[in-house]
């Protein structure tokens, strides 16, 4: 039985640094990825959060197909942000990778979303920023940030549209 192509048993690379995995060039492949080291030449001192927005960019450009994901340093909050589209004709959005065991106070959620969000077309769009906070294991998390209160969109199931709850909820939200 020939072993499978993929990663070594209990890791996502190469096992013990050899280059038997499939994809890997031999080595450490992140280290010369050349996404990384542009994100290791920021003004960023923290390795960690390069390290989560080098997984979120992967994320979102080959497992979630997003367009035109670029990284841009933000040195102020020392964090490297992603600025990309779900589809080509969206407009852009900010992704703002943290690693987990990073704590976020209301003062530095609110900082985030004041100096990383985009400019808004209409002035009474809320700013709004994506945290994607990246686990060890490499799984990430999406949370829409919005300054203020932003209306849910309504339920993709007509079934609910029609319920008496519903109703209620949507009486009481438009008040």
């Amino acid at each position: 039985m020939e072993p499978a192509a993929g990663p070594a048993e209990g890791g996502c690379g190469p096992a013990g640094g050899q280059g038997d995995w499939a994809g890997g060039a031999g080595g450490n492949w992140m280290a010369t990825h050349p996404t990384f080291t542009e994100m290791m030449s920021l003004d960023i001192s923290d390795s960690a959060q390069i390290y989560a927005a080098f997984v979120v960019y992967l994320d979102l450009l080959e497992g979630r197909n997003w367009h035109e994901v670029k990284h841009v340093g933000v040195a102020e909050l020392q964090l490297v942000c992603l600025h990309a589209r779900e589809k080509e004709q969206d407009s852009l959005q900010v992704m703002v990778p943290v690693p987990v065991h990073i704590s976020l106070s209301h003062e530095r959620i609110r900082e985030i979303l004041k100096k990383a969000s985009l400019p808004q077309e209409d002035p009474d769009t809320p700013l709004s920023v994506t945290l994607a906070i990246v686990e060890s294991d490499s799984t990430v998390v999406y949370y829409k940030m919005t300054d203020g209160f932003v209306m849910p969109d309504p339920p993709d199931d007509t079934e609910d549209v029609d319920n008496k709850q519903w109703r209620k909820k949507r009486k009481k939200l438009f008040k």
